[in-house]
């Protein structure tokens, strides 16, 4: 096998928030869509019977990528891999802000690479966590998701997890090494095999608030207790691509590991992990 490559992480801007305006207009849509029969999908009757899951994200998940905002609602319009799957057991509600009326109504949320949070916003998180809420989140200090979007476009997903305040927070820090190998592999997370590309890790950190996480796979996944609610913490995004799902295993780009990355299967673990009675 040829040697890996190795690169060096380049310069982390400055935390400057991203306005993601094709998601904020979409949830206009999203309104009006989920009010009758969205365009494209089947409605399923019995829907509401799903837990409801809040989505706040920067990655071509809920909506993928596209030049023109009306290309998105288009009836043909794929909706990604990673939506379905969470489809399949949650009704989603996707998110632009993380209000305290946002989150009143719902006890689950995924946060998967989303835009640098304001000070509001990681009260109303801490507090919403505190109060019972379950979180998953994925935070990646080195996104390697390809984009049709040049790096510092708006639209363009979050390049560099800019979350610092919480997981201070919370007792933790997202690290990231300088030189390390690239390509996608597969690393041990939460039980489950699944996809990692140049991922950071988490360290603990001191804490004066009520806060207790655990730091496991050599800083790949934390999982914390905060007030009454749960955290489940990984440190890379690569697993949401939207090549590394069921649909392609076997796929990889020349430098990385052949085999079979079932992310589909790996997340359908995590997301059943992170909101079950047994995370109570």
């Amino acid at each position: 096998m040829a040697d890996k490559a190795i690169r060096t992480r380049p310069s982390i801007p400055r935390a400057v928030p991203l306005l993601h305006g094709i998601f904020a207009a979409s949830l206009i849509a999203s309104s009006a869509l989920t009010a009758g029969c969205e365009p494209g999908r089947d409605t399923v009757s019995h829907s509401s019977a799903k837990p409801e899951l809040g989505l706040m994200t920067s990655l071509p998940i809920y909506w993928q990528e596209s030049e023109e905002f009306g290309d998105i609602l288009e009836p043909d319009a794929e909706p990604s891999w990673v939506r379905n799957a969470l489809e399949q057991t949650h009704q989603l509600r996707p998110l632009d802000n993380l209000s305290e009326v946002e989150l009143a109504p719902l006890d689950r949320l995924l946060l998967a690479q989303p835009r640098a949070l304001s000070p509001e916003e990681n009260v109303a998180l801490d507090e919403w966590v505190r109060g019972g809420g379950k979180l998953l989140l994925f935070a990646d200090p080195l996104l390697t998701q390809h984009s049709r979007f040049a790096l510092g476009d708006a639209r363009a997903p979050q390049s560099v997890a800019l979350l610092s305040p919480i997981l201070a927070r919370w007792g933790l820090a997202l690290i990231f090494s300088e030189v390390q190998h690239e390509g996608i592999h597969t690393a041990r997370m939460f039980g489950v095999d699944a996809p990692i590309n140049l991922a950071g890790s988490f360290m603990a950190v001191p804490t004066d608030a009520d806060a207790a996480c655990d730091v496991a796979e050599n800083g790949l996944t934390a999982r914390c207790a905060i007030g009454r609610g749960q955290v489940m913490l990984i440190a890379d995004a690569a697993m949401l691509e939207g090549e590394w799902h069921a649909g392609h295993a076997g796929h990889h780009h020349e430098g990385e590991e052949s085999g079979e990355h079932d992310a589909e299967a790996a997340l359908a673990h995590l997301v059943d992990l992170a909101f079950s009675k047994q995370a109570e």
